[in-house]
């Protein structure tokens, strides 16, 4: 009885942890303690993922973030104990198109802007190991691959121009299409990318086995054609180029 006793207080202080305007604390606990316990909890949840999106938090204001960041706390159960995974759940809740946000004016842009700001802090951690480095001369015939440390994303949405002074209504017709990459400082890089070296770097994690004229012979035929000579030679110097940044290299 004692055991169920406190599993029953605890279950209730959880639910009131996360849920206070609905929930009571404990009937045996002092409530001014337990209010002490509600606001440490969600100030340190806000905490924790404000870093990580300070462009939205800037974009929602402070009631309006407190009111998501409440959602979250009240609504999803975390799959990982380690903080620095917090952030990517966070992204998970939004992107799960929770019920509780079908009300409210929600940025139409949020999941993506949630989901942009986050790959900076994922690069940043990652423990994957960047590409060797090697001659250039090989890229034409032998199979290729990108760096794990290079993302190329397409959102619907201009994420990287987003802020408090620039928030539009409605996507525009093209989407904005990314490369975000660690670079050998440690520095986590953003840059467009046109249509075609978008879809290069996803050819080649899509046919791993082609090498890179074939990669190019592919992304001609895909753009309506068999390729010019100038196709080929510009698609080499891109491959060269992303080779560079370390981005692509040959595949061992």
């Amino acid at each position: 009885m004692a055991n169920r006793s406190l599993h029953e207080q605890q279950s209730s202080m959880g639910r009131y942890l996360r849920d206070p305007e609905h929930c009571a604390p404990p009937a045996e606990m002092d409530p001014a303690r337990a209010r002490v316990y509600r606001d440490l909890v969600f100030a340190n949840l806000s905490s924790l993922i404000s870093g990580t999106f300070p462009v939205l938090v800037q974009i929602l204001g402070d009631e309006q973030w407190r009111a998501l960041v409440r959602i979250f706390l009240r609504d999803y159960r975390a799959h990982t104990p380690k903080f620095g995974e917090i952030a990517e759940e966070f992204v998970e809740f939004l992107a799960s198109a929770p019920l509780a946000l079908a009300e409210g004016s929600w940025p139409p842009f949020m999941v993506e802007l949630a989901h942009y700001e986050w790959v900076e802090m994922a690069l940043q951690q990652s423990v994957a190991e960047p590409l060797p480095a090697g001659d250039v001369e090989p890229l034409p015939s032998r199979p290729l691959r990108v760096s794990p440390l290079a993302w190329p994303l397409a959102y619907a949405w201009p994420v990287h121009l987003l802020g408090p002074d620039y928030q539009p209504d409605t996507a525009p017709a093209q989407p904005t299409l990314l490369l975000v990459r660690r670079a050998e400082d440690w520095q986590v890089k953003f840059s467009e990318l046109s249509p075609l070296a978008w879809r290069l770097l996803q050819r080649i994690d899509e046919f791993p086995e082609l090498d890179g004229r074939a990669q190019l012979q592919g992304l001609a035929l895909e753009a309506g054609g068999s390729g010019s000579s100038t196709f080929f030679d510009d698609g080499l110097a891109l491959i060269r180029q992303l080779h560079g940044e370390g981005v692509v290299g040959v595949r061992l």
